[in-house]
């Protein structure tokens, strides 16, 4: 069997999820292939998997790392055909029996095209549009003709797999709303987990194994998002965390796959450029502090961790994802805007010294590890491939 992978390489998150499943159909004796750009490629070569670059398709931010959306449509729309014509090209010359998207349209277009089998994986089918200040009108115009085009992509002979949770845990429910004729195409089949947290060591002997004191909370800061994203979010949060208490240890994440393995340390934080144990510190901390991408959240919420969310400004479905996480009682959110040492350090403290949001995410890990989406998501690609 031949599977050709193909996720959005904005972040690391769409990688991330498409990267377990395709290990564990290659132990099955898949041939695998990936196409992607920016991020994604750097992510799945570090993994160890052939991978195709094709013409990125990116955000255009402002210097505050707000999203400018005229300029991101535009450079978007000259692009999408440039990246069609390169899957064509890769598509005919590795023959895949199943094309396998994250997130992505043009890889979808171009197996339509060519007669071969499909599938997507997706949280996120509606294309959200901020709509602010005098531009409110335009940006539901805007959306709705996306999502009529976009929407008939994702569906038309397209099985359409949702790494969520089932209602009523579903973190991007604002982000899939969808009409009726599309949902016959779509099944949740629960989180993609690269690490099951029931198969790690417990939560005391990591602390042992990773050096940190069992006495001291851990706070766990993941950076996600794209790579001048996460750049800018890494510097505000490390002036902060760098004057924080030492009764406190801070583990913080760059995000930086081929970067050093050694770690740079400042009073109470350690920053690590790349965390291979990840889910060893996700198991062993006390708390999450990330931006609200929905990989993150999903697995913050199966290791049972409240959070600290920090959207991206102008990303209309990470303010979705994160003002959910809030409504189910997992999370508090700050907005990038009103982010300081002040507004930081009382809701960690508000967080760690009430039991509640612990109770709470240990309560709801329970339903999320109900179903596991991995094994789902090789299955239906595995069938796909063979009818």
């Amino acid at each position: 069997m031949r599977v050709y992978f193909a996720p959005c390489g904005i972040g690391l998150g769409h990688a991330g999820r498409c990267i377990p499943v395709a290990k564990q159909m290659r132990e099955l004796g898949a041939q695998i292939l990936f196409s992607t750009y920016l991020d994604g490629v750097r992510y799945v070569r570090h993994e160890g998997f052939s991978v195709s670059e094709v013409p990125p398709i990116g955000f255009t931010f402002e210097p505050d790392t707000t999203i400018n959306l005229k300029k991101t449509a535009f450079f978007a729309s000259l692009t999408i055909l440039r990246q069609v014509n390169a899957e064509i090209e890769l598509i005919k010359a590795f023959k895949p029996d199943v094309v396998v998207s994250d997130s992505r349209v043009s890889p979808l277009i171009a197996a339509e095209m060519m007669g071969i089998p499909k599938l997507c994986i997706l949280n996120q089918f509606r294309i959200l549009v901020p709509g602010e200040k005098n531009f409110f009108l335009v940006a539901k115009l805007v959306e709705a003709g996306v999502l009529t085009l976009v929407g008939k992509i994702w569906t038309a002979g397209t099985r359409v797999l949702v790494p969520d949770f089932q209602p009523p845990y579903t973190l991007s429910v604002r982000n899939l709303r969808m009409p009726k004729s599309y949902r016959k195409s779509v099944r949740f089949i629960g989180p993609i987990l690269p690490v099951h947290p029931y198969r790690l060591p417990s939560k005391e002997k990591l602390r042992k194994k990773l050096h940190l004191s069992t006495d001291k909370h851990v706070v766990l800061v993941c950076i996600s998002g794209p790579e001048k994203d996460r750049v800018h979010l890494a510097r505000l949060l490390q002036r902060i965390f760098r004057e924080f208490s030492r009764d406190y240890q801070v583990v913080m994440s760059q995000g930086l796959p081929n970067a050093s393995l050694e770690p740079r340390r400042c009073g109470s934080l350690t920053v690590f450029s790349w965390l291979s144990e990840r889910f060893e510190y996700l198991k062993t901390c006390d708390l999450v502090v990330t931006r609200a991408g929905h990989e993150t959240l999903v697995q913050s919420i199966c290791y049972g961790k409240p959070m600290i969310l920090v959207p991206t400004p102008g990303r209309t479905e990470q303010l979705n994802n994160a003002s959910k996480a809030v409504e189910l009682g997992l999370a508090e959110m700050i907005e990038q805007k009103a982010l300081n040492r002040q507004t930081l350090i009382s809701t960690i403290e508000r967080l760690l010294h009430n039991d509640g949001y612990s109770k709470k995410a240990e309560g709801v890990q329970k339903e999320a590890l109900l179903l596991s989406g991995l094994e789902t998501a090789v299955q239906m690609i595995t069938e796909v491939a063979n009818n």
